[in-house]
């Protein structure tokens, strides 16, 4: 019960915040709430037991991806300009297509299945035969270091780089934009650095 209600809660706020995405015009605000979405979107996985999903679900979605997209606001607006063509195409095109995303979970397995595919094709093979094949006593580690090697590296390389790029978001530079400190000022109020031209005789008069 407590999970279903887990997963009712992190619906619920995933739909309010595609929502405040749609109705914003602030590509700031819609920045910010994207990687909250990503965030939610993480957690969903995480109470459906997909930890690795989620891992890169975060990486990517909450960590490099609005990296990227606050640097593209740096060369665009802050706002977004009100479209001039009515939204119905667009809106009768999402709908269609989620209309056929839902048609084709029908055929899928129930969560959970024993029966699945999954579990009675791939799981016994990993199980009995993943030591034989690959050395490993442990299968967990055999799936994602032999059979999911690539993909595995791949996600090792997704979650590096978000990482990289948070830390050069909040690794910047302090001061002001040019990053060149401000001069002292004496207490006559002039800037100390005529008075340093004066002195190597490339300003003033004769």
């Amino acid at each position: 019960m407590i999970f279903t209600l887990i997963d009712i809660a992190l619906l619920t706020f995933m739909g309010a915040t595609a929502f405040a995405i749609l109705r914003l015009r602030s590509l700031f605000a819609v920045v910010m709430l994207s990687g909250i979405y990503s965030l939610l979107a993480a957690s969903m996985f995480v109470a459906l037991d997909a930890v690795d999903v989620a891992f890169t679900e975060a990486a990517v979605g909450a960590g490099i991806s609005t990296v990227l997209m606050i640097a593209v606001l740096a060369l665009t607006g802050e706002r977004e300009k009100t479209p001039a063509h009515t939204p119905l195409l667009p809106l009768l095109v999402v709908i269609l297509t989620g209309a056929a995303l839902v048609y084709g979970t029908f055929d899928m397995p129930a969560f959970g299945d024993a029966n699945a595919p999954v579990h009675l094709h791939v799981a016994p093979r990993y199980l009995h035969d993943s030591f034989a094949e690959v050395g490993l006593p442990n299968v967990v580690t055999s799936v994602l270091a032999s059979y999911r090697g690539y993909d595995t590296l791949g996600e090792v390389t997704v979650i590096f780089t978000a990482g990289v790029a948070v830390m050069l978001l909040l690794g910047g530079r302090k001061g002001d934009d040019a990053g060149i400190k401000q001069q002292p000022v004496d207490e006559d109020g002039d800037d100390r650095r005529a008075d340093s031209k004066d002195l190597d005789g490339s300003g003033g008069a004769a």
